[in-house]
């Protein structure tokens, strides 16, 4: 079914993923949907509420929220896991009690993380015959596994790309070590964390590392161009795009 769609595409893919953002539009437009992008939005505020400021986190988020609450039922599609746990689970609970909660709220019933939305409807994907013939090992990111509790729906959608073979990681559900602001904070803790992940993946001899949180995606690569693994790393909808030329 197609519809109108809001794409949010979160300051991280705004400012260092652009592409994620380029190609999760093509995306859904290859699929039917009418796309808008969202403008006025900047951040979620999460980098602020994970580290215990709650104010600017709400004084960011509130701008974010103003553009998101326009008056309709449209989903909200994201192609960050990290930005739409924000938006749906503690939103609600950065702006109880105040006059932004009902908009909180609104729009948290309306936000969906891009790999879930799609597996919505593997069938349509499918129907547009993307291919690739590549091995994949894909990475859970934290907030996507154990917040929102979406494993099986990337996975579903990398099942549509006929040719893709979807290889187990060892490490798949341990965290890259990124954490926002923790990697600023621990960067030897970080730096380890994800290192070990990384020698997971260049023993399983994969083609692509792909995940569905652009801030994973940017730690793992960083570290991947440091330690000279031969192993690419992609976003979802960078994927499916690739899949779909």
């Amino acid at each position: 079914m197609t519809r109108r769609v809001r794409l949010f595409t979160t300051c991280l893919a705004d400012v260092v993923a652009r592409r994620t953002a380029d190609d999760a539009e093509h995306v859904l437009r290859a699929l039917g949907h009418d796309v808008e992008r969202v403008h006025g939005a900047t951040c979620c505020g999460q980098p602020a509420f994970n580290s215990g400021f709650d104010e600017p986190a709400r004084a960011v988020a509130a701008a974010t929220l103003r553009a998101l609450d326009d008056g309709t039922d449209d989903p909200i599609v994201l192609p960050s896991g990290s930005c739409t746990s924000m938006l749906r689970l503690h939103w609600r609970e950065l702006f109880h009690g105040r006059p932004e909660a009902e908009g909180a709220a609104r729009v948290a019933r309306r936000v969906r993380e891009l790999s879930a939305f799609l597996a919505d409807d593997p069938a349509a994907l499918r129907a547009l015959g993307p291919r690739l013939d590549v091995r994949v090992g894909y990475h859970d990111s934290c907030h996507m596994l154990r917040e929102l509790r979406l494993r099986e729906e990337p996975r579903t959608v990398l099942a549509q790309v006929e040719g893709l073979e979807l290889v187990p990681l060892a490490s798949g559900e341990r965290c890259c070590g990124f954490g926002g602001t923790f990697s600023g904070r621990y960067p030897e803790v970080s730096t380890a964390m994800a290192d070990s992940k990384i020698a997971d993946v260049d023993a399983t001899g994969v083609d692509l590392l792909v995940s569905a949180d652009p801030g994973c995606l940017l730690q793992l690569e960083g570290r991947m161009s440091r330690t000279g693994s031969p192993v690419r790393v992609r976003h979802v909808a960078s994927l499916l795009r690739e899949a779909l030329a």
